[in-house]
């Protein structure tokens, strides 16, 4: 049995919730891993901050409680002195291993849209993510050899669900998933299931929990398990989508949700916009290297007719500017721009310049 401790913060002021957040982000969920976890995350929401490590055993989390865990904590209260309150809770959890690693197929739609095909081929079943079109999809279906189960859709807009019907129509009892923002708006065509932030759905025995990621839409969703996070139009390989119908603030907010997932996460994207973005980006932080290095090699991806989707989180976080607005070359940036005193205001600027760039 594997043991996850989970930490629930709740703040007095946003300030005192932000600068926790960065003392997790900055240090402290690498250190818990150095003292024996397996893994840490953190996400926000408006109300907490969690965090949640796993252990591989019972004996190796009281190993950490008795060791690392006392100076850790030491070092916690030192700095957050007041204005915090935590709740803390164990949980032992059955591992069930895996024959086969799920297997992901970008399937190119419209002009630069993509569905995915998500494969289990120990069961011979597959999961798609925003169908576009039904076409693309059923040809990909027979190509991999494997029956379709469900679709799950990350927001309301035509090119991530046109698909919805004639799919449905083609797979008798076919699962249509999506927020339920939109589900109460009635905007996801053949929708079956309606789903709320940090619900669990399964593939299998796979489990992917659902994240709220308003912005884009007023209901954009993610979906995160795995290893990965399917994120639509909200983060994008090297950008991040324009801001329809929420604020610059809420679109700034799932960024930070989505940051605070583990560096390895692959990130599938809803469009073929990497080159695009990072073109952008080096405009931004015209100095870094990371950034030039990264384009290059997206280049030649799609010089050679790859997808540039499916890259880890810690690349997005060390080239994306839509996740760097605490980079000194990204508030010059947008200072130029207007005001940028604030997080969000930095966001702003960067997403105003990108819209005419």
């Amino acid at each position: 049995m594997e043991i996850v401790y989970e930490v629930r913060a709740r703040f007095t002021s946003p300030e005192l919730r932000e600068r926790y957040l960065r003392w997790l982000r900055e240090g402290h969920l690498d250190a818990v891993v150095a003292g024996g976890a397996l893994e840490g995350e953190a996400r926000a929401s408006d109300e907490m901050v969690i965090s949640r490590y796993r252990f591989s055993s019972r004996a190796a989390f009281e190993a950490y409680e008795q060791g690392p865990a006392v100076a850790l904590r030491a070092a916690g209260k030192a700095l957050f002195t007041e204005g915090v309150t935590m709740e803390r809770s164990v949980e032992e959890v059955q591992v069930r291993r895996l024959r086969a690693p799920l297997q992901i197929v970008p399937v190119p739609c419209l002009s630069d849209n993509y569905a995915y095909l998500l494969i289990d081929r120990d069961a011979g079943t597959a999961i798609v993510v925003d169908p576009s079109e039904a076409g693309p999809v059923e040809k990909a279906l027979s190509e991999e050899g494997v029956t379709l189960e469900a679709a799950w859709c990350t927001h309301h807009h035509f090119d991530h669900v046109g698909g919805n019907l004639e799919l449905a129509a083609a797979h008798a009892g076919l699962a249509i998933l999506g927020s339920a923002h939109d589900a109460q708006a009635q905007q996801i065509p053949g929708l079956t299931r309606s789903l709320a932030d940090g619900e669990a759905i399964h593939f299998g025995a796979r489990t992917f929990q659902v994240m709220n990621i308003p912005g884009h839409t007023l209901g954009a969703i993610a979906y995160v398990g795995d290893g990965l996070a399917f994120t639509g139009d909200t983060l994008f390989s090297g950008g991040c989508g324009r801001v329809f119908e929420g604020t610059m603030s809420m679109m700034r907010g799932s960024m930070e949700k989505l940051m605070g997932l583990p560096p390895s996460t692959r990130i599938y994207s809803g469009h073929e916009y990497t080159v695009k973005n990072l073109e952008f980006a080096q405009a931004v932080e015209p100095n870094a290297k990371v950034i030039e290095a990264r384009l290059k090699a997206s280049r030649q991806q799609r010089e050679h007719g790859e997808p540039t989707v499916g890259g880890l989180l810690a690349d997005e976080l060390a080239t994306n500017p839509f996740l760097r607005w605490e980079s000194p070359e990204v508030i010059a940036f947008a200072a130029e721009r207007g005001e940028a005193g604030h997080p969000d205001e930095v966001f702003a600027r960067i997403r105003e310049a990108k819209n005419s760039f």
